[in-house]
């Protein structure tokens, strides 16, 4: 009877220990002080922009663009006096110098990646009890009754989510032009168009004519490597932009659904409770309550 050879596995790159998961929808001029721990600590605007200072690297960071700070390294991140961003922030212990590359420079997330970034935070908050737009909190317990396998599924979530970045910026290196593509050129370009004009009128009509492509096509290679629609992407950009000038104040609700191209006030309201779950008064009073607390 023949014996079998058990191989076992080996591991590159190991999460050992998560310190936070946060998700923060900052306020205008928000800021932080400078600062380090042991940990890595992962930065991510989901949506709008943050300026980050650090060792590795200082500037912008725009919408979809991330980086990792690594242990160690001081850094602080600041908030523009009309800016109001979406941002995923997770501190972990991870020991593998492959990361360091994502230190010295932001990247872009394909929409693969932004689908397993939002399963982590998904994963992490059925892991962690909130709040999880507290800064600095230093112990952030863990809920009484985790669901089976959470705690692992958040560990091997995070495992692949980096390995596939190191993987990227290798790729990257190699790349003759320094630059891989994440996205079929024409998706790309009306993924960059929708994110720079969705406050004014776009059909697919006139997106098929922009860029040369055919109703049926769009439609099909848009939702196949971006996971929504043209339309529902769309509605999507333009209630990420409510949100946003809801949270930086000053505005009137129909003032915010003119802004961010909403045919109507009844109509943005509609949309914007089918995006978030809740309205946009109801969202208004949520961020207000937030800043009380703060």
């Amino acid at each position: 009877m023949p014996r079998y050879k058990l191989q076992p596995f080996r591991s590159d790159l190991n999460v050992t220990r998560i310190a936070y998961l946060h998700y923060f929808e900052f306020s205008q001029s928000y800021h932080t002080k400078a600062d380090s721990h042991p940990f890595c600590e992962l930065i991510y605007t989901d949506r709008g922009k943050i300026s980050v200072s650090a060792e590795n690297y200082s500037g912008e960071l725009g919408t979809n663009r991330l980086l990792i700070h690594r242990p160690g390294e001081r850094h602080s991140l600041s908030i523009g006096e009309h800016a109001a961003p979406n941002v995923i922030i997770i501190g972990f212990e991870c020991s593998c110098e492959r990361l360091d590359p994502l230190s010295r420079a932001p990247v872009t997330l394909s929409p693969i990646q932004e689908r397993l970034l939002a399963q982590i935070v998904n994963e992490g908050m059925a892991v962690f009890a909130p709040p999880y737009d507290i800064v600095n909190t230093f112990f952030m317990k863990k809920r009484p009754n985790v669901p089976f396998g959470a705690e692992q599924l958040l560990k091997e979530s995070l495992e692949r989510f980096l390995i596939g970045l190191v993987r990227d910026a290798f790729d990257r290196s190699r790349a003759s032009d320094g630059e891989a593509e994440l996205l079929p050129p024409t998706v790309l370009a009306v993924k960059n168009y929708v994110d720079e004009n969705f406050a004014s009128k776009i059909t697919l009509e006139n997106l098929c004519f922009l860029f040369g492509t055919n109703r049926t096509s769009l439609c099909a290679e848009f939702k196949k490597h971006v996971g929504k629609s043209v339309s529902e992407y769309i509605v999507s950009a333009r209630v990420a932009e409510a949100k946003s000038l809801i949270r930086s104040g000053g505005f009137k609700m129909n003032q915010i659904a003119e802004r961010c191209g909403f045919e109507s006030a009844h109509y943005f309201s509609r949309q914007f409770k089918k995006c978030s779950g809740v309205s946009p008064t109801e969202y208004s009073l949520s961020v207000k309550s937030k800043l009380k607390l703060s």
